[in-house]
């Protein structure tokens, strides 16, 4: 059933985990690039722990599945506007 209320706190949580659970993807993804085993691994692992509050949350209420869309949407844009201006600097190396 679709609860229609939404608690503020919660929303902005599913936001930032999932804004955050999505530079951890983009930068796991990288990493695979890059072919960098143990950041690929950590970047993983940091990707699957950061996406159980928001996959917690919004299975209570559907709702809050829009509010994690916002967060992932944040996040990649983030986390790719951060990997361009690296490799801007010439900090990225490439295999």
């Amino acid at each position: 059933m679709l609860v229609m209320s939404i608690d503020p706190l919660i929303a902005a949580g599913v936001v930032l985990a999932t804004a955050v659970t999505d530079a951890a993807y983009v930068f796991f993804n990288a990493a695979v690039g890059a072919r960098q085993r143990i950041r690929a691994a950590n970047w993983s692992a940091i990707w699957y722990l950061l996406s159980a509050f928001a996959v917690i949350s919004y299975t209570q209420n559907a709702l809050y599945v829009v509010f994690a869309a916002l967060g992932s949407w944040l996040g990649a844009f983030a986390s790719v506007t951060w990997l361009i201006r690296r490799a801007d600097a010439g900090t990225i190396r490439h295999p």
